[in-house]
């Protein structure tokens, strides 16, 4: 899903009808927010494949709503809910209830220059976290990727949880303390 084919006059904020600046096509904003979404979707799914799947379908549901898309108050927001919608849609599927591995090397962090024992320690960490972050309640899991990898607000994420803030803020801070004792 490298190019979308972007429509110069869709716009999410003034409506399909109204001339877009740039950078504010669905086109534009869903591509910026690809990777984060991603990111996010792969800790929800296991692996980087089914996040991409799920990114791909909420580009294709975002697509297909984008005549309604005037009473979208919050763009960023709704594009990840329709993620998440589409990783839970995927969870329930049959077709993807089989087990998987959860990342590959591929979303290890390499490239730096460290010493080996130091990479090692690094990696020792990271899987710790990754088995941390796999073992919090899906509610907790999915407020934590949203404001850790999706950058979203306690009030975007009320908004695609569709639940009240204080809840959010409640579930962010057993998830916080969970990860604590753990990597502590």
């Amino acid at each position: 899903m490298s190019t979308l084919g972007a429509s110069p006059t869709l716009c999410p904020v003034a409506g399909a009808d109204a001339p877009c600046p740039p950078g504010e096509s669905l086109t534009d904003v869903f591509n910026g927010l690809r990777d984060e979404l991603v990111s996010t979707l792969m800790y929800l799914l296991g692996n980087r494949d089914d996040a991409q799947d799920a990114a791909q379908e909420a580009f294709l549901k975002c697509w297909r709503a984008r005549d309604t898309m005037g009473n979208v108050q919050n763009l960023r927001a709704w594009i990840f809910r329709v993620g998440l919608n589409a990783a839970k849609d995927m969870q329930r599927s049959a077709w993807n209830r089989r087990a998987k591995p959860f990342l590959g090397e591929e979303a290890m962090l390499m490239g730096r220059e460290a010493v080996p024992g130091q990479l090692l320690e690094e990696r020792e960490d990271l899987d710790r976290l990754r088995r941390a972050i796999l073992d919090l309640r899906q509610e907790e899991k999915e407020v934590f990727l949203l404001r850790q990898n999706g950058n979203l607000t306690y009030e975007q994420i009320a908004e695609v949880r569709n639940s009240p803030v204080g809840t959010v803020k409640t579930q962010m801070r057993a998830a916080l303390q969970k990860l604590r004792k753990v990597l502590n």
